[in-house]
Formats: C-alpha cells, structure tokens, sequence
C-alpha cells in the first residue's frame, strides 16, 4: 500500500483507504448496524451492494488495519469481522459526515435521525460510542452501568422508521 501513496497528505492518505464508493458504509453498517458476518453486511446493506464489491472493500479494510477477520466459533464455515481501534476512532468522522448529509442532503428522516442524535450527543455521546464498539471488536471490559449508544440509536431509528410507515 505505501509504493500507490499519492502524498503523504494526511487527508489524501485517508482518502486513500477509505475514500472509495463503499468502504465508509460497509464501516458504517459494522458500527451502526452491529454487522459482524458477510451475509449481514450483504443483505442489510441498504445501498445494495454487491457481493464482489463486499468481499473486496472487506479485503481491502483489513489489509488497510480497520477491520480484523476471525473464525467464528459458532460456525465453521463462516468469519466474524471486528473493527480495530483505528476505525473505532472514526465515529466523530462518522458523525460529522451524517450531520453535513442530513443538513445539505435530501436524507429521509428515519435515516438522519441517528446523525441527528449523535451530533446533539457530541463528544460525550462519541466517546460513549467508542467505548461501546471497543467492548463489542476488541473484548474490552465493559464498563458496569455504562450506557449503550448503540441501543438509543437504533431505538430511535426504529421509531422514526415505524413513524413514516404510519404517515
């Protein structure tokens, strides 16, 4: 990967890893979809993303140190698919990017609302966040009483999308 670097511009090496069509939502739905196995990501990609692309931009993440491949133990034939602590800490990109989207883009309601959550939350909801996917991908302790973001947001997009069904 180092030989293909355009510049050692900090940005331009980001873009460079993730920077492409696919590699921040298949992060996205890892992060905020609790996506851990190919099949998950496939079907509950709402972009629709095909299987090739997938097996590619997983490829290409875990070369690139965001996400580790591990056998499942429940299952032979199949993988889990972590996130690593370099990724973890894009959760404020993440956030940042869905607050520009919903403010500048036609985003559907149902789909800001965790944008919306999370920029409201800020740092304290990120950090939150972070520690939350640090239990779930790298076996952290998890912290007693802590909240869980994951839960929120997926409680508060369920309500949205469960609204617009009805409207």
């Amino acid at each position: 990967m180092a030989d293909t670097q355009r510049s050692g511009c900090p940005i331009n090496l980001t873009v460079e890893v993730i920077g492409d069509k696919w590699s921040l939502l298949v992060l996205r739905d890892m992060m905020f979809g609790n996506r851990r196995h190919f099949r998950e990501l496939l079907n509950g990609s709402e972009e629709g993303i095909a299987s090739n692309i997938l097996a590619d931009r997983l490829q290409r993440l875990t070369e690139a140190g965001l996400v580790t491949r591990t056998p499942d133990p429940s299952h032979k034939q199949k993988v889990v698919y972590s996130l690593t602590e370099p990724a973890i800490q894009l959760v404020p990109v993440m956030a940042a990017l869905g607050s520009w989207g919903r403010r500048h883009r036609p985003a559907s309601r149902e789909l800001s609302i965790r944008a919306e959550l999370l920029e409201r939350g800020g740092l304290e909801m990120w950090d939150a966040f972070m520690d939350e996917l640090r239990v779930q991908h790298l076996g952290a302790r998890p912290v007693p009483g802590a909240r869980s973001v994951l839960e929120e947001l997926t409680a508060a997009y369920r309500a949205e999308a469960d609204r617009a069904k009805t409207a």
